[in-house]
């Protein structure tokens, strides 16, 4: 019976239904924050690279999802979300191995960085099947009416994931060695495909299907809004460190720490405003915090001013994903949400890798303080945009919806 005609369930058993398939992203995650923070020094201290290859060997990942975002769509479409995941975890494991062989032929640089290039390129697949297929999995469990609340969920993992990853990452080359890192992502990932084993795959939806490009010209207008509320999150992660030190001001971390606690705060007890108030209304919302958040960054005189700004900045990014994200898989038909989701999310791969050297541009010529106002006008033409989006809406509620 499809999760939809079922009989209505308290929101607590719905998210009983949710956790364990978006338990599969919170360990790809783990997999990829993990090696996240120590990789970086082992190409450059180790290996012997210049910074810029370090940054390179480690970016390179993320133009391996964006590249396979396509396949994962069309995947979880066509093979099912539980395949669509086992896929993924299966490439982070390998992007375990790889990276194992990559630290015990350390002693040949070439050779080395080269594994290590590779296992980033796998992981960066294994991610992108991985986080669009649980997604798509939890909302067959659920039925469309929780897109949001499944949406919602699979981001607290992402980014819970990457919170404990990176720290935990650093404990284990530290306190066991560079190669322990490989070991463990294995770990992780069989650790995860084995679990996958007894919980229930959901039917393939069948029916009308779209090409990629199609979906991809549907959802651009909510990608758009993606992208540009992103450059706030990616401008934080990126530079508040050195805006702080260039400040002279201790404990930058805990504008990070704070950032992330108001985003997973957000997240839990405001991801069911969505389904009662619609996503673009919340997205307007979202994105006005954030822009005042970053503004009061921009502007911040003493500490206490900054870590406010972040506060906000991540209370109001929290929700913009999902709440995009909702109306973007509606305009599609059903067989073809999981394209929707994988053209949609391209966006926030596409935002994240620009925000950081367009940043750091605005950053040298005119003050890291700088790089926050960029970000506020970012979110500012967001909230623009998704108030034209709301009003189309609007005028014509029905189209082109497909569910």
């Amino acid at each position: 019976m499809p999760a939809d005609s079922a009989k209505p369930r308290s929101e607590f058993a719905v998210t009983l239904q949710i956790i364990p398939v978006v338990f599969f992203t919170f360990l790809c995650y783990l997999t990829i924050g993990i090696p996240l923070a120590v990789l970086p020094g082992y190409v450059h201290d180790d290996l012997g690279y210049s910074a810029v290859i370090a940054g390179l060997a480690i970016s390179v990942q993320y133009f391996a999802t964006l590249a396979s975002r396509p396949l994962a769509g069309r995947s979880a479409d066509t093979l099912g979300p539980k395949k669509t995941v086992t896929i993924g975890l299966i490439g982070c494991g390998v992007s375990g191995v790889l990276l194992l062989l990559a630290v015990l032929l350390g002693r040949w640089p070439v050779l080395s960085l080269s594994l290590l290039v590779l296992s980033r390129l796998v992981l960066g697949f294994g991610e992108s099947l991985c986080g669009t297929g649980a997604i798509l999995w939890g909302i067959g469990r659920v039925g469309t009416t929780n897109n949001a609340r499944v949406i919602s969920w699979n981001g607290i993992a992402t980014y819970g994931a990457l919170a404990i990853g990176a720290p935990l990452g650093v404990a284990i080359a530290h306190n066991v060695g560079f190669f322990a890192l490989g070991v463990v992502v294995i770990a992780l990932a069989a650790l995860g495909f084995y679990l996958t084993r007894p919980i229930a795959a959901v039917p393939v939806v069948h029916g009308e299907r779209m090409s990629y490009g199609s979906v991809f010209t549907r959802v651009l207008p909510h990608g758009i809004g993606l992208a540009l509320g992103s450059a706030g999150f990616g401008s934080i992660a990126t530079f508040v460190t050195l805006f702080y030190a260039a400040k002279h001001w201790p404990n930058a971390a805990l504008s990070l720490t704070v950032f992330g606690t108001l985003f997973i705060g957000a997240r839990l007890l405001f991801a069911n405003t969505i389904k009662t108030y619609g996503g673009f209304r919340v997205a307007i919302a979202s994105f006005s915090f954030e822009c005042v958040g970053l503004l009061l960054l921009w502007l911040a005189p003493e500490p206490h001013v900054a870590l406010a700004g972040a506060a906000l900045t991540g209370f109001g990014f929290a929700l913009v994903f999902p709440a995009l994200g909702v109306e973007a898989v509606g305009l599609v038909p059903p067989a073809s949400r999981g394209a929707a989701l994988s053209a949609y999310s391209v966006f926030l791969d596409l935002s994240l890798g620009i925000t950081g050297p367009l940043a750091g541009y605005i950053a040298g010529e005119f003050g890291y303080g700088s790089v926050f106002l960029f970000a506020a006008v970012a979110a500012a033409a967001a909230v623009a945009l998704s108030t034209m989006l709301y009003l189309r809406s609007s005028r014509t509620p029905n189209a082109p919806a497909a569910a």
